[in-house]
């Protein structure tokens, strides 16, 4: 789906811009042009790229092609912003990023993302809604939608957090392999966080801070709000790591300490019944018939098979080992 949102100069707006009018809304230093590639193949956006907006080739082969880390790169007429919003899956607790590529001019701002991100279609639809956003110019509608990209963290800030609390309950309560296995995947979603949020922290710091032609001075102030958002945002990753690994060291410690009275019953049991077996072996062996006569013996045997038992199981309680 290609969207376009335009307006000119003299403050008209319009949507769904044809293609063959692409190139005179380019050509308003005044106006306002936004172009959103969304889940379009590469071969559609790749001719948009290069020949309407004259992008170079190396940028144009970095927005069709996925997986690098957030960055930022000023070719001088327009900057070229690798950006990425997230979201967590419920069911394979697992955190999904989605990269989307912003090209900035001064009259204009192209996207392309090839999955739909909730933030883009948010300011969409906001802008449409209320068209006075597209009045402060193409900066100001990217820090718009940075700002919305942020926001999204922390709903998966807040969620991790919330389960780490749950975990901590069901680890005293009664931990189980699976509880394990939710830790180390919120320490991975946590540990992924942390690499998609350091990087782009540093974009925002540059947007921020650095000389831009195509960024009004007086803009970067909004540039340097996200760019704490983000500084708030690791310090609040850092503390969900100290959390899960406090979360793992106390379910390692839980699990031990069951193991261990696991195995102080058992060997009460063992040592409870050490006696019984040496005796009834013992008279097992030695002998054969039950003649009358040795009843009195095989009565005290019986007797001691049972006395001893009792009377280390007094003596362990008394030991506080029971």
């Amino acid at each position: 789906m290609i969207r376009t949102l335009y307006r000119s100069s003299k403050g008209g707006f319009t949507f769904d811009v044809p293609t063959t009018h692409w190139r005179v809304a380019l050509h308003d230093a005044g106006g306002l042009f936004w172009v959103d590639f969304s889940e379009e193949p590469p071969e559609v956006v790749e001719p948009f790229l290069r020949d309407v907006f004259g992008f170079h080739a190396l940028v144009v082969n970095d927005v069709l092609r996925e997986g690098y880390v957030a960055k930022i790169d000023n070719w001088g007429e327009y900057v070229y912003a690798v950006l990425h919003a997230v979201r967590f899956n419920t069911d394979t607790l697992e955190l999904v990023t989605r990269e989307i590529d912003a090209l900035l001019s001064k009259n204009y701002l192209v996207t392309y993302h090839a999955q739909p991100i909730q933030a883009v279609n948010h300011l969409w639809s906001s802008c449409q809604n209320d068209q006075r956003r597209l009045e402060r110019g193409a900066d100001h509608l990217l820090y718009l939608l940075l700002d919305l990209i942020t926001s999204e963290y922390m709903p998966v800030v807040d969620r991790i957090d919330e389960t780490i609390d749950r975990l901590e309950d069901e680890i005293f309560e009664r931990p189980t392999p699976h509880t394990l296995n939710t830790i180390f995947a919120f320490k991975r979603a946590v540990l992924h966080m942390r690499r998609i949020i350091a990087p782009q922290r540093e974009v925002l710091n540059r947007l921020a801070r650095d000389d831009y032609a195509m960024i009004d001075p007086k803009d970067r102030i909004y540039f340097r709000d996200v760019y704490d958002h983000l500084v708030r945002l690791a310090d609040i990753n850092e503390s969900l790591r100290d959390l899960i690994g406090g979360a793992l060291d106390t379910y390692l410690s839980v699990t031990s300490n069951r193991i261990n009275e696991i195995m102080k019953v058992l060997t009460i049991f063992t040592a409870l019944f050490m006696p019984i077996s040496f005796l009834a072996g013992f008279f097992g062996m030695n002998f054969t018939r039950l003649p009358f006569e040795n009843l009195p013996l095989l009565a005290g045997a019986v007797i001691v098979m049972v006395a001893t038992p009792v009377l280390m199981f007094l003596w362990f309680r008394r030991r506080g080992w029971i």
